[in-house]
């Protein structure tokens, strides 16, 4: 099989399973903005919150991927299966730490000045996602497990049918019926803790019933901790967690910084940052594909196969990301409807839908070669590279643009400022990245 195919094939079954997850966010920001204006500007700020602090330990399990993959490709069975129960280690740290963080979300929403009349709503949201936390994070381990295997399509079924269970439960949820009161926002976040249960629990059946897993060895007991094992997770785990950090983080904490606008900016943001979190699912199939194959022809002991595999990634995924940027811009004003009925709410959001159309393409490449970087173990230069500008020239010139001026330019009290400083450092940030790349990918000849 060429590598075109396989890359096409394991992108477009890890796709569907990430737009089967996506929409989890899509069906609450519909369901909430069908609720009140209210429920989905609350929805919006915690949200926010939430993936702040799941990415954050989702990014120290991103060294996972490229280990596992490796040890697949070197055909190193038993070792592959005593790694994932290491990994557990981590996730019970992610788990017990992002509980804490998401029980006390008060310095941020003040930091942010989160007007108060929101604030009550997004703590109760959080409290209720602290129950989701843990097995999200086991959800993505065994999603990177099968990714490693090159067998992506059980976890994406189980994502399908997830979804099927979200939907009505969040309706339910948020509505009331059947003698549930109507909760708003805190009905979808009690979804999405449902949600998560039943997929850990169907997942933990299947590693302990299925022929796929048995050469592995995954079901034993649990060994003390590794901790060369936990090291070598850490050395590339920590600092590509601090990266997706400030790569979220950019992103997200411009829910925050927007609330200040009231109720309609919050509400048009969050229908562009949904729908530029759906549009990244593309890249980032791609990404994990590309890293998956990669790290196995690297774990083989053949790095020109990796490179041709890097090759043939990227140019798939600038192809895709500039033609739905091109029918993102076209249809606008179609996709903002298909969120919200209130006119006002449309109409901002789909002016900041067509910034989103040049905010899309730095942000596929960039996402797709810090994945590839990965498999390099380089960790520490994309840090530097997301601190530098997705922080200081995307989150803080919006800041600066939005509230206070940049040169020529007043202050535009509008959430589009946050999305063309956004654009401007992601271009430049895939650029930087782009060049760091060729050097790894040389290196390894």
């Amino acid at each position: 099989m060429s590598e075109l195919r396989y890359i096409v094939r394991h992108a477009g079954t890890v796709l569907v399973g990430q737009w089967a997850v996506m929409a989890y966010g899509v069906v609450d920001t519909i369901v909430a903005g069908r609720y009140s204006a209210q429920a989905l500007a609350a929805l919006s700020v915690g949200s926010a919150v939430f993936i702040t602090v799941f990415v954050a330990f989702m990014g120290l399990l991103s060294a996972l991927l490229p280990a596992w993959a490796e040890l697949h490709g070197a055909r190193r069975n038993e070792a592959l299966g005593a790694s994932v129960r290491q990994s557990l280690y981590l996730a019970l740290f992610g788990g017990i730490v992002g509980a804490a963080a998401l029980l006390f979300p008060g310095p941020l929403l003040a930091w942010t000045e989160v007007p108060e009349a929101l604030q009550e709503d997004v703590r109760s949201y959080l409290a209720i996602l602290t129950l989701a936390l843990p097995p999200a994070l086991l959800v993505r381990m065994y999603g990177t497990l099968n990714q490693s295997l090159g067998k992506p399509r059980l976890v994406t079924w189980l994502q399908i049918v997830s979804l099927g269970v979200k939907i009505p439960l969040t309706i339910w949820f948020a509505f009331g019926g059947l003698g549930l009161p109507a909760m708003g926002a805190a009905g979808c976040a009690w979804a999405t803790v449902a949600v998560n249960w039943l997929f850990v629990g169907t997942a933990l059946w299947l590693i302990r019933t299925q022929p796929l897993y048995a050469p592995y060895a995954i079901w034993r007991r649990i060994e003390r901790p590794d901790w060369r094992v936990l090291r070598e997770f850490a050395r590339v785990g920590i600092p590509s967690g601090l990266s997706i950090v400030v790569e979220v983080t950019s992103f997200t904490l411009m829910a925050l910084f927007i609330a200040r606008q009231g109720t309609l900016a919050a509400a048009a943001h969050q229908i562009t940052a949904n729908f530029a979190a759906l549009m990244f699912m593309v890249p980032l199939s791609i990404g994990i594909a590309t890293s998956a194959r990669t790290s196995y022809w690297l774990g083989a002991g053949d790095p020109k196969l990796a490179r041709r595999t890097v090759r043939t990634g990227l140019k798939l995924g600038i192809g895709l990301a500039a033609t739905m940027c091109l029918g993102l811009y076209i249809g606008r004003h179609a996709i903002a409807s298909v969120y919200s009925a209130q006119p006002a709410v449309v109409a901002l959001a789909s002016s900041l839908l067509a910034w989103l159309a040049l905010y899309h393409l730095g942000d596929a490449l960039q996402g797709m070669i810090v994945f590839i970087l990965r498999c390099y173990r380089v960790a520490i230069a994309p840090l530097l590279v997301y601190c530098v500008l997705l922080w200081g020239v995307g989150l803080g010139g919006g800041v600066m643009l939005a509230y206070r001026g940049v040169g020529p330019w007043p202050a535009q009290n509008s959430p589009a400022a946050f999305w063309i400083a956004a654009s401007a450092a992601l271009a430049v940030a895939s650029l930087i990245l782009s060049a760091i790349l060729w050097r790894a990918v040389r290196r390894h000849r």
